[in-house]
């Protein structure tokens, strides 16, 4: 008797099959880090002119795709990029390119449609978004490769995602009004202090592969009194962002919530103890940044 084999996988179910393994690989559903604070500066732009709910609800799509293309890219090339230094970390060497069950072929072809994406996203914006994509994806790709020549490059990455405010502020008022700086600095601070706790989890592999984080210049120690002291300095910014708009009580409560929230994200972890890191990263930022959209947008809407 001869075995039956399983016929092969339709063309389309392996299409979706690798879709899936990449959205996985690039972590998608974490696109909401960023997202809320980029819709809040919207939310504020569109305060302060006069344009139609249809007209609002179209710049909101495009933003919301703009943002999601962007990051997209950006991770998958971080991935790519990355694929020898992840085989040889015992904490990423089952992700999915260093471990083989996606191919680098597939992950460039996303890369390539997700770049299309936010291009043509910019360009249903306005004519200054569109010329100003190609330097704002210049700065999301650069991240990949600072940890290569800088322990700073946790500040870069706060940069890459403290674009994305002033990036939805021209995208609805088509210039840019300096004070929306202020929400990229915080978002900036936040995501550095963030990511310095996440790479703590890299010490001894960052050291033995010659490459360079925070942790590794001060210490774990250091590296996460830093962190803290980056958290209080974005509440700080939050305030005078809060002041230079002329915001109300709900907008108040969301920074105190905030606030709240990064003292328990540090709580988390200890130089000694970073078993909880996964928890302050993923779980907690994620509340950060929709519930402070979500008191914003309630003062924005509701308070006159």
């Amino acid at each position: 008797m001869y075995a039956i084999e399983p016929a092969p996988a339709s063309s389309p179910a392996r299409f979706w099959r690798k879709l899936r393994l990449t959205l996985d690989m690039i972590k998608f559903e974490h696109s909401v880090f960023a997202l809320p604070f980029a819709l809040t500066a919207a939310f504020l732009a569109i305060r302060t002119t006069s344009i139609s709910g249809a007209e609002v609800a179209w710049k909101l799509l495009w933003i919301v795709v703009a943002m999601v293309g962007a990051r997209s890219a950006a991770m998958t090339f971080n991935r790519i990029v990355d694929i020898e230094i992840d085989a040889r970390n015992p904490r990423t060497k089952l992700r999915q390119l260093p471990a083989g069950t996606l191919s680098r072929e597939f992950a460039w072809g996303f890369f390539i449609a997700a770049c299309v994406v936010f291009l043509a996203a910019s360009a249903m914006l306005n004519r200054l978004c569109l010329q100003l994509a190609p330097l704002a994806l210049g700065v999301v790709l650069l991240y990949s490769y600072t940890k290569r020549f800088t322990a700073w490059c946790h500040v870069v990455l706060g940069i890459a995602l403290g674009i994305a405010p002033p990036a939805a502020w021209i995208a609805v008022q088509g210039s840019l009004d300096w004070r929306i700086v202020w929400l990229t600095a915080a978002v900036t601070l936040w995501t550095a202090g963030f990511d310095i706790i996440y790479s703590c989890q890299d010490f001894e592999f960052d050291g033995s592969a010659g490459l360079f984080s925070l942790p590794r210049r001060f210490g774990i120690a250091g590296a996460l009194l830093l962190s803290r002291v980056l958290h209080v300095a974005m509440i700080a910014c939050l305030l005078l962002l809060w002041s230079q708009f002329a915001m109300g009580w709900l907008a108040a409560c969301g920074i105190a919530v905030v606030a709240a929230l990064l003292v328990y994200e540090q709580s988390l972890v200890k130089a000694n103890d970073l078993s909880r890191v996964d928890a302050a990263f993923f779980t907690v930022n994620g509340y950060v940044s929709v519930l402070f959209f979500l008191f914003w947008a309630a003062d924005l809407w509701l308070l006159p």
